[in-house]
């Protein structure tokens, strides 16, 4: 059975991969789910010169929960086991850092927000730091 990494990566979410994992579950592919938060630091941007730090973390954290809760929904409405955990870290060094400790069966992103450069800068990103597979999803 396959055990799936779903890194939400952005404000975006990460809906269409829970759905995903969550038509693999009621086809008996998946057996458990992992979504993965991954939180950058927030004292790097141009946003860092205009608000205090501790609001930027508040802002980021706040837009994070209602992805995550997104994903939730559908992956308990389907009944599918699943565990959370949040990270923090550039976006793909964090994700690849956490698939090689928990060695995954197959990482799945949500691709239907990003751009066509973005989802391959993701995937080339991801494909060089790490040997889990990536299934993009849109």
């Amino acid at each position: 059975m396959i055990r799936m990494l779903i890194p939400v990566l952005d404000h975006s979410g990460a809906v269409e991969a829970a759905r995903y994992a969550a038509f693999m579950f009621l086809e008996r592919g998946v057996t458990e789910v992992e979504l993965l938060e991954v939180l950058e630091p927030v004292g790097e941007g141009r946003a860092a010169a205009f608000h205090s730090r501790s609001s930027l973390v508040r802002h980021e954290k706040q837009a994070m929960l209602k992805a995550l809760i997104d994903a939730r929904t559908i992956l308990e409405e389907a009944g599918v086991p699943y565990r959370w955990k949040r990270v923090f870290g550039h976006r793909t060094k964090a994700v690849a850092d956490y698939a090689a400790t928990t060695r995954p069966d197959v990482m799945v992103i949500d691709a239907s927000h990003m751009g066509f450069f973005r989802r391959l800068a993701v995937l080339a990103s991801l494909a060089r730091r790490t040997v889990t597979p990536v299934t993009m999803v849109h």
